[in-house]
C-alpha cells in the first residue's frame, strides 16, 4: 500500500512489516527461520560440523513450517521459504557427513 504509514523501528520490521501492522513474533520467527537455515546450509558443506548441521536443520525446517502457517505478510513467507529449503538441504548434507550425533 503506498499510502500506508511507515513503521518506527528497525529496518528489518520496516521490511516484514509492510501492510501498516507490526508483527513482531512473526518477524522473529522468520528471522530465527532463515538464521538456522543458512548456519545449517553452511554447516553442511564442513564434515566436522555434521551435528550442527542436522540439529539447526531440523530445528530451521520445523520452526519454518510453523513460522508460515502464523506468517502475516508476503516477505515473512518469502524468508520462511528460503529458510526452510536451506534448512532442509543442510539436513541432508549433514545426515551425508556422519548424522546427527558426533
Amino acid at each position: 500500500m503506498p499510502d500506508a504509514p511507515r513503521l518506527s523501528g528497525n529496518p528489518i520490521s520496516r521490511i516484514l512489516d509492510n501492510d501498516g501492522q507490526r508483527h513482531p513474533v512473526q518477524n522473529v520467527l522468520s528471522v530465527v527461520t532463515i538464521a538456522c537455515g543458512l548456519i545449517a546450509f553452511v554447516a553442511g558443506f564442513f564434515p566436522a560440523a555434521h551435528a550442527v548441521a542436522c540439529w539447526l536443520g531440523v530445528v530451521g525446517f520445523v520452526g519454518g513450517l510453523y513460522s508460515q502457517y502464523v506468517s502475516a505478510t508476503t516477505p515473512e513467507r518469502a524468508l520462511n521459504i528460503v529458510g526452510i529449503v536451506a534448512s532442509f538441504v543442510g539436513v541432508a548434507f549433514g545426515i551425508y557427513h556422519g548424522g546427527f550425533y558426533p
